[in-house]
């Protein structure tokens, strides 16, 4: 399209910089990608006017190649530019310092390139790549590699494997990683929903999707606390009761539970009356003189919250699905502890 604008509609011959700065906008991966559409395309723009300015007075040699590449990425850089935008004018107009310097094409390889972003932004505003499936995707697979970190954690217990206990908190504080990747597609999803006329009606769930991310956070959190005290549990030899550690395996069951039902794009409801039937099983277990027994029902409790408002709840409502444990100990879900180990 880009190609036939600029020889169609425009009457350029050779518009090799429109079809090309179409394939660098678009090729971008998938976080942010209309940022870095737009970065591309005015990096490329500023590249490829300044080589033709350069190549139209001077013409191409060592010392012209030298300067047009350092005048490029200085009028990027007074700019504001980021990183990608500052490289792009520079590649682009050494490029037309080197490749493409027929003078008689001067300045319209500046319109080409122009074409090509506008098109590149076109395509990016309606047609998306699945602005609403791959975050929710990415929310199943944090969610899922939540549950198998638990069942992990309670198979070490039971077996009082240090190795598997450690190589379970290795993956607990990785898993911070594919957070931060769902919190990209969120806030990408949320961008081309606003931005394209075709897929407004997505804002609600794009938006439902982005609502998860404080929850999640919370939930990685303790649940990383609660793998580290399991894991100094099998280390010092500290034994956990058998109802704790079935707590940490009911647990990763409705977390397993809830990650199929955000795969099938629907909200997690289906699992409320399994978690409070899990926050009854915790408060009534006896309590024990074990620190890490303790912290670990603490954090299973703690974990319910999060998950519950997962499944759509406010703070308030899940709070009020936890009963008091038998010990009568208030519980507080207001931060989820720091991860010092």
């Amino acid at each position: 399209m880009a190609w036939w604008v600029a020889t169609g509609l425009l009457h350029h011959q050779n518009a090799f910089f429109a079809p090309v700065t179409v394939m660098l906008c678009l090729g971008m991966s998938y976080g942010q990608r209309l940022r870095r559409v737009i970065d591309v395309t005015i990096g490329v723009a500023i590249g490829v006017l300044v080589g033709d300015i350069f190549v139209h007075f001077a013409g191409s040699g060592v010392w012209q190649i030298a300067l047009v590449a350092l005048t490029a990425m200085t009028i990027a850089v007074l700019f504001g530019a980021g990183t990608m935008l500052v490289t792009q004018a520079g590649v682009q107009s050494v490029i037309v310092t080197t490749l493409v310097v027929q003078q008689e094409y001067a300045v319209s390889r500046w319109v080409d390139a122009v074409v090509g972003g506008c098109v590149a932004l076109l395509a990016a505003t309606i047609t998306p790549a699945s602005p609403l499936r791959r975050p929710r995707a990415q929310a199943a697979v944090v969610v899922e590699e939540l549950s198998s970190i638990l069942t992990c954690t309670a198979r070490a217990l039971r077996q009082s494997d240090l190795d598997l206990a450690i190589a379970t908190l290795t993956r607990a504080r990785n898993s911070e990683h594919a957070l931060d990747e769902l919190r990209d597609l969120s806030a990408e999803g949320i961008a081309v929903v606003r931005l394209s006329p075709f897929r407004r009606r997505h804002l609600p769930g794009v938006q439902a999707i982005a609502d998860l991310m404080e929850p999640l956070d919370r939930a990685i959190r303790n649940i990383r606390v609660l793998v580290r005290r399991a894991s100094v549990a099998v280390r010092v030899g500290e034994e956990v009761p058998a109802p704790y550690v079935d707590l940490i395996s009911s647990l990763a069951d409705v977390t397993a539970e809830i990650a199929v039902q955000l795969g099938e794009r629907r909200l997690a409801t289906g699992s409320r009356a399994a978690l409070a039937a899990l926050a009854r099983s915790s408060s009534q277990v006896e309590p024990q003189t074990s620190l890490s027994a303790e912290v670990i029902r603490a954090q299973v409790r703690s974990v319910v919250v999060d998950l519950l408002m997962l499944t759509g709840l406010t703070y308030v409502e899940a709070c009020t699905r936890v009963p008091a444990p038998a010990d009568g100990l208030a519980d507080d879900y207001d931060e989820a502890t720091p991860d010092l180990g």
